[in-house]
């Protein structure tokens, strides 16, 4: 798929949304991506995940982990889309780990999937869980990149669908606060 391709799906679903937003990151956005817009389409999911994969299938990727909740459908689909495992993460006591007797082995590939990245700090998080059990992060691929370009993950390579330059702001400076503009109630998973 084409970025054009993947924004137009986007649009086409409302997931790309305008608005006052609170984000994960604590930050406040004029633009919001709400992936679930599109994720609740089963068809349109897997045409995203067969996206993503498309570029690592020589990769030597052995499973595919994502953060949970959007990440669970990203990472089963993309794993379909490569023949190989997908686990998910997520939150105990506010930091990321494995539950549910999920593993990796000392070594093995890991392909990374997210579909919003803001300031990176969830898939961060990811690649140190891959990390502290062993395994290798090959690369993390994202459906969008809000920063702009400017997420980056160390020394793990990034695969991106859609790079969007969306500012956000503290809420100390944020222009939409400032005018006065209440909170459109999305935005915020609440972490």
């Amino acid at each position: 798929m084409t970025e054009e391709e993947v924004r137009d799906l986007l649009v086409e679903t409302g997931a790309i949304m305008d608005g006052h937003f609170l984000l994960t990151s604590g930050r406040h956005s004029s633009q919001y991506v709400e992936k679930f817009n599109v994720l609740q389409h089963p068809k349109y999911t897997q045409r995203l995940c067969e996206a993503m994969a498309e570029k690592f299938k020589d990769a030597g990727i052995e499973t595919v982990v994502g953060p949970m909740t959007g990440g669970i459908l990203l990472a089963h689909e993309t794993g379909k889309a490569l023949g190989t495992r997908a686990i998910f993460t997520e939150r105990v006591a506010g930091k990321m780990t494995f539950r549910r007797g999920f593993t990796l082995r000392k070594g093995e590939r890991v392909l990374i999937v997210e579909d919003i990245v803001t300031t990176g700090g969830s898939i961060k998080e990811v690649v140190e869980v891959v990390k502290s059990a062993g395994a290798v992060p090959a690369a993390v691929s994202m459906i969008v990149d809000r920063s702009g370009g400017k997420a980056a993950f160390g020394d793990v390579p990034k695969s991106v669908l859609l790079t969007m330059d969306v500012r956000s702001y503290t809420p100390e400076e944020c222009p939409l606060c400032a005018e006065g503009i209440p909170m459109t109630k999305r935005g915020r998973t609440g972490k």
